[in-house]
């Protein structure tokens, strides 16, 4: 008890930093709770959550059930080869150096000023094998050679919605010639009702994988809300036992969909290209309050 109130008084003393980034205004608020933890916003919408002291401490709902793939995507401890599409904090950069040491990763995120702002106030471990490039997130995708990765995920907002370009069958093959055979693709995805974005993103992953599930809140499957979902893609047979079971004992438990409901979920949709492609709904204001 006396530990975590010096924790918290050390905290309480630790004030925000706010800076102007290419993208908006940049939040870094300390976390009350956690001696060395911080939450990112950006125009006032929360990106990140970082602990520093505990890098495999995930607090946001969609953060944790990427970790649920990044765990599944090879045995424990093996390292793997990751793309981040989308820097935000680092956090998933992070949690997979804790988790899986000696793994190499690339992280991509255009916004140069959020990068340098992240480096300065919450640096990387520099033993972890981490690569930052300032870039657009296809044209960073271009960049990774042809099999390279074992895992790609994409968390990639601007001005909190997806960029059209991002939501494409094109750039989907760009993902697959940078997976290796059996590699996976993890997307942070967000809509509201009607979700047809989510529809539409899920026709067109099924249309360049053989595998598919969809991790989510089951209020936002059922359309009552606007939330984030995570798609998981594969040409391999994904777990979908244990990530069932890992999203089920979340503090927010979440619903797996896979197979043929979640054919039916998508209700027709055609997958989406670059000739039509539009950026991905943005959030009601009461969403972030």
């Amino acid at each position: 008890m006396g530990k975590s109130r010096n924790a918290r008084r050390r905290q309480a003393a630790v004030e925000a930093v706010v800076e102007q980034v290419d993208g908006g205004r940049a939040e870094l608020i300390p976390d009350r709770e956690r001696a060395r933890a911080w939450t990112l916003l950006i125009d006032g919408a929360p990106q990140s959550h970082v602990d520093l002291d505990d890098p495999a401490y995930l607090s946001f709902e969609y953060q944790r059930r990427l970790g649920h793939v990044i765990d599944l995507v090879a045995p424990p401890g093996r390292p793997v080869h990751a793309v981040h599409l989308g820097g935000g904090a680092f956090t998933l950069a992070r949690y997979v150096a804790a988790t899986r040491p000696r793994s190499t990763q690339q992280i991509v995120e255009h916004d140069a000023a959020l990068v340098q702002l992240v480096r300065r106030e919450l640096p990387l471990d520099p033993n972890a094998r981490i690569r930052v490039r300032s870039a657009d997130a296809r044209a960073g995708l271009a960049k990774v050679a042809d099999g390279w990765a074992d895992l790609v995920i994409t968390d990639v907002f601007a001005g909190a919605r997806t960029p059209a370009h991002l939501t494409s069958a094109e750039f989907l093959d760009e993902v697959r010639r940078a997976l290796r055979p059996g590699g996976v693709l993890a997307a942070n995805l967000a809509d509201g009702p009607p979700l047809a974005h989510l529809r539409g993103q899920i026709a067109t992953a099924a249309a360049r994988f053989a595998e598919l599930a969809l991790v989510a809140d089951p209020a936002v499957l059922r359309g009552k809300r606007f939330g984030n979902a995570v798609l998981v893609a594969s040409d391999h047979p994904l777990p979908i036992a244990e990530l069932t079971r890992r999203a089920a004992s979340d503090p927010h438990p979440g619903r797996v969909e896979h197979g043929r409901e979640l054919t039916d979920f998508t209700g027709g949709a055609l997958p989406v290209t670059d000739a039509a492609a539009v950026a991905s709904p943005a959030p009601p204001p009461s969403v972030f309050g």
